[in-house]
């Protein structure tokens, strides 16, 4: 490091160290603020709070320059908050067409003036270069201030003058003024403090280096002074402020202790009463029309995202606005008169509505937010379906393309197979049809004509209708044969047992029985009895169908009385076994119905149309061990003599006509077997004939 040497004196000395404590400390203040700023700087446009705190107002018993400068800024600051805030908002009320009555006010603009007004201003009566002593430029201050109202002379021997602040009367002593505006470092004190080998320290004294060149002249602390302070109140212009006062509760800084005449002096300069005045009578907050509707027209469904208004040909534009902006008033949940429409602004009143309207608008953003995140997830997740859903088309197209080619082959090789196929089936069949009508005669069985035989070749199945109509038509001619070889008498048997079969297959019991056994006929002989022979002529029943000794049931008691039953072609006659006699002759055209019941019984009832034997004697009532046969051979004549088959009647209980009484026979089953064959027991109740089988 080189050594710089300069002779001084005590006093000279003195005013360097002085000198240099006071740059170094305010150079290096400016450099950590400016630091400070630089890192706190946001790289972003974005909204941000920045804080301003000078020391106010200061009365001290010895005040000079520094005091001088503390006052200017704070009486320029004080200028700047009346102005912003009691003025220019009163002439806004009034501009704004409101009904305002004006609040009275103390406007410091005039001491400002007096400060700095360019040319007169103390602050140019400083700078002036032909000054070179204190004295005179405290007679250069009194002559061009006196007459102010702010201001007042001192005496000629006291070296000081005096400003009527807006706090107080300050006395400024003139002593060292012009030094301490200067307050300029040596060049030789600037270089030795360039040679540190602090990089700080020479980063805060560049006019030390020698290498460069400075062609100005140094400006004073009161023109710094003055040009910041223009720098700051233009940053506030443009700025929202918020003024907070401090009060000093005493002078002597003690706690619990109070002095009213400071607090009131304090509240008087300060203008808090006319502040506290408008703040309750006029509005917080104001915003233009336009900035206003864009900033809460989100808060109303029918300005929200745009309003279109009642906006005619003969209308202005801006009147939609207007409307718009009353709409969102109206519709709000708020006090109506908290809010006030000027001419360009809209006014409202109480702090509390404007964060109740801040707080509405914070919510409708979340709930628009909210909307606006649903919307796009939809459109997001829509046009991922929609990706997702090509992407399954495509897939899905591709697919069936493959699946269509993978079926067109299978169905063309079917296809050929099939043909191949009822190509085969076709020739296959025509020869198993040839083969099976062709063997069917040799793979007959022998002596099969007889029609109970059912043997028959078994067949293919595409065959089985085939087959089934050839064993029908063998059938047939089978039967034919089988007919074909019968006489008169044996067809007339043969039909017999067929008429039997339709009348009592399935329906009586004892049917079974009397298939193995032929029909008779005539048991006793009767056509060779030579006095039948004789009586038969005269009641012309030559022809006997059938003749054998039967028990007739008594209608009084139902006991069994034998009796020879003798049926011809014509008639159904009741002889005496032993005389010949005949009892009843009964024509076969009288008799209508034949009724039995389903069980093993041989009985059978015999009903006789209500003519006049009829209605003498009714209805009768045989049994016999050849009741199928005789019931067969009464329903052939009656059939043959009437043209139509009687009625057979088979049921467990049905009615039998007595004469002048109807007697209902009621049969109930006992248990008989079919191998035992017992009589029954007939029993007669009043008008109920009851047979137990």
């Amino acid at each position: 490091m080189e050594d710089v040497g300069c002779e001084l004196d005590a006093r000279q000395a003195a005013n360097a160290r002085n000198t240099l404590c006071r740059t170094l400390y305010g150079r290096l203040f400016t450099w950590l603020v400016n630091k400070i700023n630089e890192i706190l700087k946001s790289t972003q446009r974005e909204k941000n709070l920045a804080l301003l705190d000078f020391y106010g107002f200061e009365l001290l018993e010895f005040n000079s320059f520094e005091q001088f400068a503390i006052n200017y800024s704070a009486e320029k600051i004080h200028q700047n908050f009346v102005h912003n805030v009691l003025r220019l908002e009163q002439e806004l009320y009034i501009r704004e067409g409101l009904e305002w009555t004006r609040v009275d006010f103390f406007d410091n603009e005039s001491i400002c003036e007096l400060i700095d007004k360019p040319s007169y201003g103390i602050l140019a009566i400083i700078n002036e270069p032909h000054l070179n002593s204190n004295e005179s430029l405290l007679l250069r201050i009194q002559q061009c201030c006196a007459g102010h109202p702010n201001f007042i002379s001192g005496s000629q021997n006291s070296m000081c003058f005096k400003i009527r602040h807006f706090a107080n009367v300050v006395s400024y002593s003139i002593h060292r003024f012009l030094e301490k505006n200067s307050d300029v470092l040596p060049k030789y004190v600037s270089g030795a403090m360039h040679q540190s080998k602090l990089p700080l320290v020479q980063s805060l004294f560049p006019e030390g280096n020698p290498r460069r060149q400075v062609s100005r002249k140094p400006t004073t602390l009161s023109s710094n002074v003055r040009t910041q302070l223009h720098t700051l109140l233009a940053i506030i212009k443009n700025r929202r402020s918020h003024y907070v006062f401090c009060i000093k509760p005493n002078e002597c800084k003690q706690p619990l202790t109070f002095d009213l005449a400071l607090v009131q002096h304090q509240v008087r300069y300060m203008s808090l009463m006319p502040l506290v005045h408008l703040c309750r009578t006029g509005h917080c907050f104001h915003l233009p029309h336009a900035k206003f509707y864009s900033r809460y027209k989100l808060l109303n469904s029918s300005t929200w995202p745009h309003y279109r208004g009642n906006v005619s040909a003969d209308n202005a534009p801006g009147c939609s606005i207007v409307e718009g902006v009353a709409l969102i008033i109206r519709n709000l949940p708020l006090p109506a008169a908290e809010f006030t429409i000027g001419t360009k602004n809209v006014f409202v009143r109480s702090p509390r509505t404007e964060y109740e309207l801040e707080q509405f608008r914070r919510e409708r953003i979340n709930e628009l937010a909210i909307l606006i995140q649903t919307k796009f997830r939809m459109y997001v997740a829509r046009k991922h379906f929609m990706r997702m859903r090509q992407s399954q088309i495509i897939i899905a197209s591709a697919w069936r393309t493959w699946q269509a080619r993978k079926e067109y082959t299978v169905m063309k090789y079917k296809r050929q197979v099939h043909w191949a196929v009822d190509i085969i089936s076709k020739y296959y069949r025509h020869w198993k049809i040839r083969h099976f009508l062709l063997t069917i005669p040799m793979r007959l069985p022998p002596n099969t004509l007889s029609p109970l035989s059912t043997e028959w070749p078994t067949a293919p199945k595409f065959l089985a209708e085939t087959s089934r109509l050839l064993r029908a038509i063998y059938h047939r001619w089978k039967c034919y044969i089988y007919r074909s070889s019968f006489d008169q008498t044996s067809r007339n048997r043969m039909r017999e047992k067929v008429t039997a079969s339709i009348i009592f297959k399935d329906r009586k019991a004892s049917y079974s029985r009397s298939v193995g056994h032929p029909f008779v006929g005539d048991y006793v002989r009767l056509r060779h009895n030579q006095q039948w022979k004789k009586m038969c002529v005269e009641t012309n029943d030559q022809y006997v169908v059938f003749a054998d000794i039967i028990n007739k049931i008594t209608r009084s008691s139902g006991k069994f009385v034998p009796i020879l039953l003798v049926l011809s072609t014509s008639s159904l006659l009741l002889l005496d076994q032993r005389t010949l006699q005949i009892k009843y002759r009964v024509p076969a055209s009288e008799i209508y119905r034949m009724s039995l019941s389903p069980y093993l019984d041989d009985i059978a009832v015999f009903h006789v149309k209500a003519s006049e034997f009829g209605r003498k004697k009714g209805d009768f009532v045989f049994q016999t061990g050849h009741v199928i046969e005789i019931v067969t051979k009464m329903f052939l004549v009656i059939q043959n003599a009437t043209g139509k088959p009687p009625e057979i009647h088979i049921s467990t209980e049905f009615e039998a006509n007595f004469g002048q009484q109807t007697i209902i026979f009621s049969f109930k089953y006992g248990g008989m077997s079919d191998l035992v064959q017992s009589q029954p027991k007939v029993t007669r109740k009043a008008n109920r004939m009851e047979i137990t089988v």
